[in-house]
């Protein structure tokens, strides 16, 4: 299976992520944990343009090519390969944040988001996507403790008005493909996001295997 991980900052994506890599190594199910931007040697190294924090950001189209160009390198070296052999993989975040971030307000024509998907994208779709959704003062306040001393990246930096328009069309990209998606009340305790997280997990293997 391929699952993803999507939803604003400081929503917990990362921790669960590890936390169903834990799982399903128990299980002796092999499983990579992988992450976007990133998740290759070339998509990392475009994830350090990305999140740069002494440069100013780039134009909404310009951020669409760098994802998409560090996508292309993740699903050629790493996601493609690892499904192919039949193991899952687990991504915190793929192109649903690219939907999300750079086609929030228009900033990006939904249009040329679809053309990417087609030419990058193709047919390695997510088969299971969790939206962890958090308020969005709560998940700044978050990724504020979180970070610490450290340097603030150019999409948490944007204003609260910006991220509770984000949660929004997180919400509205869920609501438009149901069989996808499942939403995850983020204000939860981590252990019982993580018991909601497995038993979908296991739902969705069994019916499944059960088509096969």
């Amino acid at each position: 299976m391929f699952i993803t991980f999507e939803g604003g900052e400081g929503s917990g994506k990362s921790t669960q992520c590890k936390r169903l890599l834990a799982r399903l190594s128990a299980l002796r199910i092999n499983a990579v944990a992988t992450r976007e931007p990133g998740g290759s040697p070339g998509a990392e190294r475009i994830r350090q343009l990305l999140l740069d924090h002494g440069t100013e950001r780039f134009t909404a189209l310009a951020e669409v090519m760098l994802f998409y160009a560090a996508r292309s390198e993740h699903l050629e070296k790493l996601i493609r390969p690892t499904l192919a052999r039949g193991d899952w993989v687990v991504c915190d975040r793929f192109s649903d944040s690219t939907r999300a971030y750079q086609g929030l307000d228009g900033r990006v024509k939904e249009s040329d988001l679809d053309l990417m998907d087609q030419f990058v994208v193709r047919d390695t779709k997510p088969d299971l996507t969790f939206l962890l959704d958090l308020p969005a003062a709560e998940g700044l306040k978050r990724a504020a403790k979180r970070r610490g001393d450290g340097a603030v990246d150019p999409f948490e930096n944007q204003s609260l008005g910006y991220h509770v328009g984000l949660r929004g069309k997180f919400r509205a990209l869920a609501g438009a493909e149901t069989d996808r998606w499942v939403i995850i009340d983020a204000t939860e305790t981590m252990d019982q996001i993580e018991d909601h997280i497995w038993q979908v997990v296991i739902d969705r293997f069994k019916a499944r295997k059960g088509q096969v």
